[in-house]
């Protein structure tokens, strides 16, 4: 069971890692929803994986087989706050989409040329003269 939870939270991060790495911003914007998933889906895991026990111990119940609920509370917090957070980014990526008439996600052409690095040999222009 543990496998198969590791290995969906992987694939769920690994496709919101390229998601987010498309020129396009409704990829991103599912990129970053995936990577919510797995996130979430982690934190869920962390309070065990048990099945059909209560969250809350018994006045005289055993201690060691209960589910903890503060995974759960922390999943249910982060959702509401992704839902939000994906919202805004979509009202976002939507104006910018009505404004320019594309998705893509370029960078301007002069930004995409980097200047030459000086190294510790080169002088400032002012200290030449």
């Amino acid at each position: 069971m543990e496998l198969l939870v590791a290995t969906a939270i992987g694939a769920c991060m690994a496709a919101g890692i390229y998601l987010i790495l498309r020129l396009r911003t409704f990829a991103v914007v599912l990129g970053m929803t995936m990577i919510t998933y797995a996130i979430n889906a982690f934190l869920f895991v962390t309070g065990r994986l048990v099945v059909n026990l209560p969250p809350i111990l018994r006045e005289h119940g055993e201690h060691a087989a209960y589910t903890d609920p503060l995974p759960q509370a922390l999943v249910l917090t982060a959702i509401v706050i992704s839902f939000g957070m994906t919202a805004v980014v979509v009202m976002m990526a939507l104006g910018a989409f009505i404004e320019s008439g594309d998705d893509r996600i370029n960078m301007p052409q002069d930004d995409r040329v980097m200047p030459p690095l000086r190294t510790i040999d080169d002088k400032p222009e002012d200290e030449t003269a």
